[in-house]
């Protein structure tokens, strides 16, 4: 469901993401989340049961955000299955500064889910599913390739863009987009290059 702007649970919704951007996961409470939206912590515990839930929601926001990247990236009808497949691992690099706001909260959710089950499920749901949706573009790059060398390259695609992500985000100067860009270029054409020799 499409929050219009001027909703509440919108101002709130927006309020949540736009703490952790600016505090990180650690900092943002429900007070801190009620003083950026300009409400109660009551009207905020209201729309979220929880802190947890609260951070939960960001965490689903950002799947939702990125999974329609993903989707738009994907479907250019000309195409190759290889330029699809690095056009939807490019959709996921902080190139921008949206982008790079999400990719700070991607990091801080990650560690903080570390210590924390209730964050941990949805984070370990949502990069399983992004596994999901890299195998299938692996295996669009031909008949021959088994599911199981799918889900292989799979794992090395996002281990290594998870850690451009992770790098760029920490250290902007050395992974400028361009770089960015380049690095996972030379994985999908590892990735290309093994699949074509079977």
């Amino acid at each position: 469901m499409t929050l219009e702007a001027d909703d509440p649970r919108h101002r709130i919704s927006q309020a949540v993401w736009d703490t952790i951007a600016e505090v990180g996961i650690e900092a943002t409470t429900v007070r801190a989340v009620a003083t950026r939206a300009g409400c109660t912590t009551g009207l905020i515990m209201h729309r979220f049961s929880s802190r947890s839930a609260m951070l939960v929601h960001a965490r689903q926001t950002l799947f939702e955000r990125t999974a329609a990247r993903a989707d738009e990236a994907g479907t250019g009808g000309t195409q190759s299955a290889a330029e699809r497949l690095y056009a939807v691992v490019c959709s996921v690099l902080p190139l921008n500064d949206e982008r790079i706001v999400e990719a700070r909260i991607f990091t801080g959710f990650a560690a903080a889910a570390i210590a924390d089950a209730e964050l941990r499920n949805p984070h370990v749901t949502h990069t399983r599913q992004w596994l999901i949706r890299l195998a299938g573009l692996v295996a669009d790059l031909g008949t021959h390739i088994t599911d199981t060398e799918a889900a292989e390259s799979a794992l090395q695609i996002a281990t290594a863009v998870e850690g451009i992500v992770v790098l760029a985000v920490l250290d902007p100067e050395t992974y400028p987009p361009a770089t960015q860009k380049r690095l996972a270029q030379r994985t999908i054409a590892n990735v290309v290059d093994r699949s074509a020799r079977h």
